[in-house]
């Protein structure tokens, strides 16, 4: 792969999170330089011919500029297969899973997240009420089936089980699937039944959360302590 660094283009908390996290614990080589919410940068002439959307991630591969924080996770599996953060593609057994997960995070929950947070402004404020109630029942809906799926009593389509509880949403191991949901249940952190609610997401959040990684991601981008501690 390129000997080069990645150049990451990043807002703290957003939705570059996942990959910001990604690079620091694939170990891999990468500049990162943030975009200024506050200021409107992320709408400047200079960062929309890096992004038109005018969002962040923006990640810079081989001098080229590629978004969309699900993609990048995916494509820098992909580069750094010697990482291990996704299924190979002769795994049958974990493939299909990590495939299904990844777009239903990004299909489901994403956009679902985005109506929540954005239902007064990405439509008529009449109309808000009604987006934010459907879409925390599909926020709700998605950690539901997580939960069950962390539980070990679901499959991947929702058939008992009798395997050993999972400790990562894919597999054995940790995959992009576990940066990008971990990344979205920190988001519902203050809405009225955050994921932290479901007792097989929280054990999940606080193994996750314990590693050295998402402490120093956490670090980089001045993010507060996430989830706060529970009583034992």
């Amino acid at each position: 792969m390129a000997s080069t660094p990645y150049t990451l283009y990043y807002a703290p908390g957003t939705a570059s999170l996942c990959v910001h996290w990604m690079l620091i614990e694939a170990n891999l080589p990468f500049d990162a330089i943030p975009v200024d919410f506050t200021t409107g940068a992320q709408h400047t002439e200079a960062y929309r011919r890096l992004n038109p959307t005018g969002r962040v991630p923006t990640l810079i591969v081989d001098g080229e500029a590629h978004g969309e924080s699900t993609a990048l996770l995916m494509l820098l599996a992909e580069r750094h297969p010697d990482r291990g953060l996704m299924p190979a593609v002769e795994e049958a057994a974990t493939r299909p899973q990590w495939l299904q997960t990844m777009i239903y995070l990004a299909n489901t929950v994403l956009p679902a997240m985005r109506d929540w947070f954005y239902a007064d402004t990405d439509g008529p404020a009449e109309g808000a009420a009604a987006v934010r109630a459907l879409a925390r029942r599909r926020i709700e809906g998605a950690w539901e089936l997580l939960d069950a799926r962390l539980a070990g009593t679901a499959g991947s389509r929702g058939s008992p089980s009798l395997h050993k509880a999972p400790e990562y949403l894919v597999g054995k191991s940790l995959t992009t699937a576990d940066f990008l949901a971990v990344m979205l249940m920190r988001w519902s952190r203050d809405m009225p039944r955050p994921a932290t609610s479901w007792p097989h997401l929280a054990s999940y959040v606080d193994r996750l959360t314990a590693l050295p990684s998402w402490k120093e991601v956490c670090c980089r981008e001045g993010l507060s302590h996430w989830p706060p501690a529970r009583d034992q």
